[in-house]
């Protein structure tokens, strides 16, 4: 036990010291030797456990990873009395931390490794989650997957012109503007079935997000029957009406 702790202090000190010198320095600046000097160990360390760089890197990454997914719990409320102010507040959370952490928002973006892949399939379910609730509350104005698809567009879009404009020409308005346009297109300016949407697809919308809270209601034929229904009642409007 006392070397497996010896083990992780070890890659941790690594790892915090490969993070300062990427987001001071920027990923040139993170060679064996230098990280190795800043962590003050020796470069046969960094070798024996991570591997090589890009093994240092996905460490990093899997960092970063950890740090934004402890921010984004620390402010989800699994019931919000306004889900798509919560929604609001998620995607600038996002664009906060690409806009601040330019250098470790892209090596996360780059990382392949299981441990990274792991923590960004756990920030996307934090993601859904948020989504469902919009759609259960009568919310969404388009099918679940495509609103999830949209939030993640415009916040990686988001934070990908802010870098690529050059400093003196960023407006602060972009971000704001980018956040309004993404929940006009995936909300609706009051919740509950549409009155100017015709058909069932609202009501099969809201009504397939809530199935999750109702699955010992149904067996999981049923549910998967149910479900598939839904989805095709969703993704079109005019089904009852044909």
């Amino acid at each position: 036990m006392p070397m497996r702790d010896t083990t992780d202090t070890s890659r941790r000190r690594i790892v915090v010291a490969a993070v300062e010198l990427l987001e001071n320095g920027g990923p040139d600046a993170v060679s064996t030797r230098a990280v190795a000097a800043a962590a003050g160990m020796q470069p046969p360390a960094i070798y024996r456990l991570f591997g090589d760089k890009e093994g240092l890197l996905e460490a990093v990454a899997e960092h970063g990873y950890a740090q934004f997914l402890e921010s984004k719990r620390a402010q989800l409320d699994p019931a919000p009395e306004d889900p798509v102010e919560e929604l609001r507040r998620g995607w600038d959370l996002v664009v906060e931390f690409g806009v601040s952490r330019p250098e470790l928002f892209a090596v996360m973006n780059r990382a392949t490794g299981r441990g990274a892949d792991a923590a960004h399939r756990a920030g996307l379910e934090i993601l859904h989650g948020r989504v469902r609730r919009l759609a259960a509350g009568g919310w969404l104005r388009v099918d679940e997957e495509l609103a999830a698809q949209i939030i993640q567009a415009t916040g990686q879009g988001a934070v990908t012109t802010w870098h690529s404009t050059p400093a003196e020409r960023r407006n602060p308005a972009l971000l704001t503007i980018l956040r309004e346009s993404m929940i006009t297109a995936v909300t609706r300016a009051e919740p509950a079935v549409s009155t100017t949407e015709t058909g069932p697809a609202p009501a099969a919308r809201a009504l397939r997000a809530a199935l999750p809270d109702h699955a010992d209601v149904l067996s999981n034929a049923e549910q998967h029957l149910l479900r598939e229904w839904l989805t095709r009642l969703a993704a079109d409007s005019r089904a009852l009406q044909a």
